[in-house]
């Protein structure tokens, strides 16, 4: 009798730890929203390269439309990588293959192109004088106007330039709101601690509105007229990009601090929900 009420007691507290284990795996997974549904996300949870089958690369060092300096190098641990659970995108003063800067641009990829949702961006920025990182979002056809830049737009979910530490900024561009006229639409937040802990960085966009968030503190808003593609090209797919620049017109317009460098933006989760329908 005494064995068998021992090895009920066995069992059942293997139950309730199968049961544990069970609920703590779930707990792991990002969960819904109220109002929103997860499509895609990232939690960085293997070291190594980002995760080639969510992540591309934009590279090459001319200078990217604004006189940025650094190279942005593609499949390369020093300037790129999930350590700890965070993704790191590395700022360097390196020298690497002549370029005196070195950094990376991530683009999402293989279904990372959406048409309206809500984004969310954990993040720890670089700190220093002629840093410049950025999360922000380009269209994936270009196919207004001329079909370049600015009438297929811009989305700016995080813009921060080192020199004027805290300042968050939003933004989009278009063909009649654009920076090279001085006639962008954005505003600004500030934000204490941005370089030692992480803040949510979120967007929400859809047919009639995009809204920029810091910590769910709502910032920016910026709505559909209906008057055209030449003041809302955001009808169609935009993918997300993540990097850090070094100098440029914006960025590096108080110079450039050499000794700060390496300086890091720390990714903690990208997540990317779809409105539900309300029934």
């Amino acid at each position: 009798m005494r064995k068998e009420f021992i090895h009920l007691l066995i069992l059942l507290f293997c139950f309730l730890g199968c049961e544990k284990d069970s609920v703590s795996a779930d707990q792991s997974k990002p969960a819904d929203k109220e109002g929103w549904r997860l499509v895609w996300s990232d939690e960085f949870s293997a070291d190594g390269l980002p995760d080639a089958t969510k992540w591309g690369y934009d590279s090459g060092g001319h200078g990217w439309g604004n006189q940025e300096l650094q190279y942005y190098n593609a499949n390369r641990l020093e300037n790129a990588r999930v350590e700890k659970g965070h993704l790191i995108i590395e700022a360097r003063r390196d020298n690497h293959e002549g370029h005196e800067y070195t950094s990376a641009r991530l683009v999402t990829r293989n279904k990372g192109d959406w048409t309206y949702g809500r984004f969310e961006i954990s993040a720890k920025l670089p700190a220093g004088r002629g840093t410049w990182p950025a999360i922000w979002m380009l269209p994936t056809r270009w196919s207004y106007g001329d079909g370049g830049w600015p009438a297929n737009g811009e989305i700016d979910v995080m813009e921060h330039v080192g020199y004027d530490m805290g300042v968050i900024h939003a933004s989009i561009h278009c063909q009649a709101y654009n920076h090279p006229q001085n006639t962008q639409k954005s505003a600004r937040l500030y934000a204490v601690d941005v370089a030692s802990r992480y803040h949510l960085y979120a967007l929400e966009w859809s047919p009639t509105e995009i809204k920029a968030f810091v910590n769910d503190s709502l910032y920016f808003s910026f709505q559909n007229g209906n008057s055209g593609w030449e003041t809302w090209p955001f009808d169609k797919e935009f993918h997300l990009l993540l990097n850090i620049a070094v100098g440029g017109t914006w960025g590096g317009a108080r110079g450039v601090d050499n000794a700060i460098f390496p300086q890091r933006m720390e990714v903690d989760y990208v997540r990317v929900y779809e409105a539900i329908d309300e029934p």
